[in-house]
């Protein structure tokens, strides 16, 4: 039952914290910035109080472990949201950061000198094909709404380039972090609320170096109109409140109730059940923002796509571990 209640809120939760990503996206586009310092800081302040019990636990892993991660894992989070305001389609944000298993093989080939199953570099093959395909159907539609708009296409065209650009370089980074949380879990041994505590507690002071970027979208909300909802309206606090703060809000909650049920997730079910979960409900939100918002989502959007999450099934070998779990019942 508890395996089942941890499914559902890891589908609601997630679900619901992207819903108000793009609701935040389609109000100010560069908000990124103010996105990842809220969710670390409500992330933080969580984690101190639930893990560290007011600094009075001690710690797993030594403190110079952590250390080395956060630098990685605060470039790896703003870059992501920060590459958003890049005319990158929330779309096409999500499929990128699906195909993460591909930067994985790669670094796991040239730094840990791992070896895989054809299956898994037929996969892999698959994933790389597929976002190619979203990439270059997406640079189609960007063209194709510039032709209609001659004003600052090459320029609009340039920025996309670069949001591909930080794209990829976030996979790729935060894949080399995965390896290193590999590495050091195989030391120290598995506390991922303790790190999730640390990696995001120990970078908040490099989001001063953000200040000025942060500040100015701050005003920006401030400046946000109310919703203009018969049922928030009757809400006392909220029927005054800027509407981008209240997607703020919704999206930090929302956050912290996606991290922890995919914790308990892990601690609860089988890795089948877990990949499985996680790939369906990232096709979920994917096909939830296509309708819902409108994105626009060719044919060679939802080839590309399928070629994506079918590439991710296939590197989770799903069918042996069914095998494996039918042998064992």
């Amino acid at each position: 039952m508890k395996s089942l209640v941890a499914m559902l809120v890891v589908f609601i939760g997630c679900c619901s914290n992207v819903f108000f990503l793009e609701l935040l996206i389609k109000e100010d586009s560069g908000s990124g910035n103010l996105i990842t310092f809220a969710q670390f800081v409500v992330i933080a302040v969580e984690g101190f109080i639930t893990t560290m019990r007011f600094g009075t636990k001690k710690t797993e892993v030594p403190f110079t472990e952590y250390l080395k991660m956060v630098l990685m894992f605060f470039i790896v989070s703003v870059t992501n949201n920060y590459a958003l305001s890049f005319n990158i389609a929330l779309p096409l944000h999500m499929i990128f950061r699906a195909g993460s298993l591909l930067a994985n093989m790669i670094l796991g080939i040239l730094i840990l000198k791992k070896r895989y199953t054809t299956m898994k570099y037929l996969s892999v093959i698959m994933i790389s094909i597929g976002i190619s395909i979203c990439t270059v159907a997406s640079a189609k539609e960007l063209n194709h709404s510039e032709s209609e708009n001659q004003i600052s296409s090459v320029g609009d065209f340039v920025w996309w380039i670069v949001g591909i650009l930080l794209l990829t370089f976030a996979l790729f980074m935060s894949a080399r972090m995965g390896i290193m949380q590999e590495v050091m879990y195989s030391k120290f041994g598995k506390h991922p609320r303790e790190a999730l505590f640390f990696t995001h507690a120990l970078p908040l002071p490099g989001f001063l170096l953000l200040f000025g970027d942060i500040s100015k979208h701050i005003q920006i909300a401030n400046m946000s109109a109310p919703l203009d909802s018969t049922v928030i309206s009757v809400i006392p606090f909220l029927n005054t409140l800027p509407r981008i703060w209240i997607y703020l809000l919704g999206n930090v909650f929302t956050q912290s109730i996606c991290i922890n049920a995919v914790f308990v997730l892990t601690t609860e079910c089988s890795s089948l059940a877990v990949t499985l979960v996680v790939t369906l409900r990232k096709f979920v939100s994917l096909l939830f923002s296509i309708w819902y918002f409108q994105n626009p989502f060719t044919a060679l959007h939802w080839f590309g796509t399928i070629l994506v999450f079918g590439g991710t099934l296939v590197f989770s070998d799903i069918p042996s571990l069914m095998r494996q779990k039918s042998k064992v019942n």
